[in-house]
């Protein structure tokens, strides 16, 4: 069973509260508490989404296949000059 993003953010929440703050014995205020945990959803929300877009590994053949393609594309580009008539 897979763990959502947002509870391992309240388990590093709790984790960077007791390192920091001297959790649970100590407590900050509760405003500063809950801007700590909007900033650890809204961090896991935006991991989630940049995971999406992840660069996908290269395939060679289709790598050698687009350089060839770009080449033959190159060649046909040469104008002609005629200018050199016997």
């Amino acid at each position: 069973m897979n763990a959502s993003p947002f509870s391992a953010a309240t388990h590093e929440v709790v984790r960077w509260l007791a390192q920091h703050t001297g959790f649970p014995a100590r407590r900050l205020p509760a405003n500063a508490e809950a801007l700590v945990c909007v900033a650890a959803i809204a961090a896991a929300d935006e991991a989630q989404a940049r995971q999406r877009f992840l660069i996908q590994p290269r395939d060679p053949a289709q790598t050698s296949a687009q350089r060839a393609h770009g080449l033959r594309r190159a060649q046909v580009h040469f104008k002609c000059d005629n200018s050199a008539k016997v």
